[in-house]
């Protein structure tokens, strides 16, 4: 009864789980959840999957540690996923359509006013815009100086009877403006006389020179609710028709008042009733926010600031202009095995891939040959049985592998400083010289293996001490009544012994050095750097810090780029591997 009141809890809380997966967004993801907890499950409830019981925590951590991962990063192998094409293509589409521009062509003048302790906003919109304080609103109406007409509005069409002169200007005794636009080259059309009293002149619009009527909009004024204006972050504030809300408190405040709030003014984005919004221009006006793409039928959008018609390039994975130039923000698409054949075929890849796999080899080939050998040079001294305070010699002996890595690294960092470092103050006292370890491409290089060879001899000394003592004291008895010396035992007795267990190991430690990011991460961060490349590398990086600065530092954090990287160096040393089991004989069958 326990049994499956327990199934039913686990069921349930697995149910939870992936449904809010689901709903997150993670399809794939909540579907690979749910077969894994069905799964598990049946394994932990059937009869007949009872053998599988033991296995399966070791078979689930397998696939969520290691298949996982690899499907993962071979996935971003075959994508152009990087800082630029982070987003979908749904969602980059999303983005584009969502930007605004401040459209030029249309201003809103508008006044600051003080509401207790704070303010408020009125903004005037419309045909008849009201100007600023203490101008005169028949300037907008009429027109500007250089005698174009402006759009005007009253309540009749109506001329006095006098003549109508001038550039943009109606002259007479009692001359009104009529309801309608006065469009035209800066003057009213006809004989030269206006029309009799009263006589409304055309539909309500006098044209001139072939222009289109202008067609207004009714002039609204509109006021924001109560604003403090103490900071500059981005605001979104609505702003209500004055008719709707609450008159402005008082007169409209001084310039020197707008002055000293502009910063808090600019961050505010005014939101109108009808979804259009503003931001401020100047001192005195507001303009309006556009948007600016609009979506066509066929895909493209169209840039309304410019009439451009931008493309979407899916093997490029971004928006294109007709000079294809790229839009940001890109977008994710598939490019197959482009990462992979970039890596062997583009120059600015295939140069500094090569010298750094170079140097990958050499550097693990080399550290695995001198910590094998001061390793073995240390266990062959601490076994001489004359040798006095042994047990002393491998407590100081084994301090470096005692210490956390990072820490020796650190350390040895600053001993190696050109400037400060304590090797350096010794060599400038003695012979004069200060030699630039970090900095020179060759010293940085032995720098490391100076390093790592500290860090890793005492994990070979103790592999051979363990390893040593397997062998018969009778051998070396025997050398010694034969008159042999301490080279003849190593490599008569010594070596041969221990050279089939010790092999695999040291195919291991290659391995590791192959993949040691964190030495080089924190001691030269792969610097120097190449002078002769265009994507940044460096002299002391191997490839694992190269991946790591593609995908996260330099290059534009190139995520599908690394992530092909990656996966070629996961199949080399899935071939250590294989060297690896070779070398143990893991695989042999027992044939007898």
């Amino acid at each position: 009864m326990l049994s499956r009141i327990g199934t039913v809890l686990a069921a349930v809380v697995a149910l939870v789980i992936v449904y809010q997966l689901y709903v997150g967004g993670n399809a794939l993801l909540a579907a690979a959840c749910g077969g894994g907890f069905a799964l598990a499950i049946f394994v932990y409830t059937a009869r007949s999957a009872y053998t599988y019981r033991y296995l399966f925590p070791g078979l689930a951590g397998i696939a969520m540690f290691v298949v996982l991962p690899l499907v993962y990063t071979l996935w971003l192998g075959i994508t152009n996923y990087s800082s630029k094409n982070l987003l979908t293509f749904e969602r980059a589409t999303e983005v584009l359509l969502g930007e605004v521009y401040r459209s030029d062509a249309v201003r809103y003048p508008f006044t600051l006013h003080a509401d207790g302790a704070g303010f408020r906003i009125v903004l005037r919109t419309g045909d008849d815009d009201a100007a600023e304080e203490g101008n005169d609103t028949t300037s907008s109406i009429l027109g500007g100086d250089d005698g174009s007409a402006g759009a005007g509005s009253g309540s009749g069409a109506t001329t006095s009877s006098g003549s109508t002169h001038g550039s943009g200007a109606a002259n007479g005794s009692g001359a009104t403006t009529g309801s309608g636009a006065a469009t035209g080259s800066g003057m009213a059309t006809g004989s030269g006389m206006a029309t009799s009293s009263g006589a409304a002149t055309g539909s309500g619009a006098a044209t001139g020179s072939g222009a289109a009527p202008a067609i207004p909009r009714p002039p609204t004024t509109f006021i924001t609710e109560v604003l403090l204006l103490t900071g500059t972050t981005a605001q979104r504030v609505t702003a209500k028709p004055l008719a709707s809300a609450v008159s402005p408190p008082g007169d409209p405040l001084p310039i020197k008042d707008v002055i000293a709030h502009q910063d808090a003014i600019k961050a505010l984005t005014v939101q109108f009733p009808d979804g259009t919004s503003a931001g401020m221009e100047s001192l005195r006006e507001f303009t309006p926010y556009q948007a600016l793409y609009q979506r066509n039928p066929d895909g493209t959008l169209t840039n309304q600031k410019t009439g451009e018609r931008i493309t979407p390039n899916h093997k490029t994975g971004f928006y294109e202009t007709p000079g294809d130039q790229h839009v940001i923000p890109g977008f994710r698409t598939y490019v197959g095995g482009d990462n992979f054949t970039r890596i062997f075929t583009d120059e600015k890849f295939r140069g500094p891939f090569v010298r750094v796999f170079v140097w990958t080899v050499v550097f693990a080939g080399l550290t695995v040959l001198f910590t094998a050998g001061l390793g073995m040079l240390l266990a062959e001294l601490l076994s001489w049985e004359g040798l006095r305070f042994v047990g002393l010699y491998r407590i100081l002996l084994f301090l470096p592998y005692a210490v956390p890595s990072f820490i020796s690294i650190l350390v040895f960092k600053g001993l190696f400083n050109q400037n400060f470092g304590e090797l350096n103050l010794i060599l400038d006292a003695v012979l004069g010289i200060r030699p630039n370890w970090l900095g020179d491409p060759l010293l940085a290089r032995i720098t490391i293996l100076i390093v790592n060879t500290w860090l890793g001899y005492p994990y070979i000394m103790l592999l051979c001490m363990g390893l040593q003592k397997s062998i018969p004291r009778d051998l070396y008895e025997a050398s010694a009544i034969a008159g042999a010396g301490p080279l003849t035992n190593f490599f008569r007795i010594t070596w041969p012994l221990i050279r089939k267990p010790l092999t695999p190991l040291l195919v291991a430690s290659f391995a590791y050095n192959f993949n040691n990011f964190v030495l080089i991460y924190l001691l030269t961060d792969g610097r120097p750097d190449f002078l002769d490349t265009i994507v940044p590398a460096g002299e002391t990086d191997i490839l694992v810090s190269y991946t790591n600065r593609i995908a996260f530092e330099d290059s534009g954090q190139q995520f599908g780029l690394a992530a092909a990287i990656s996966t070629i160096i996961f199949a080399m040393v899935g071939i250590l591997s294989v060297v690896n089991l070779r070398l143990t004989r893991a695989n042999d069958v027992d044939k007898r």
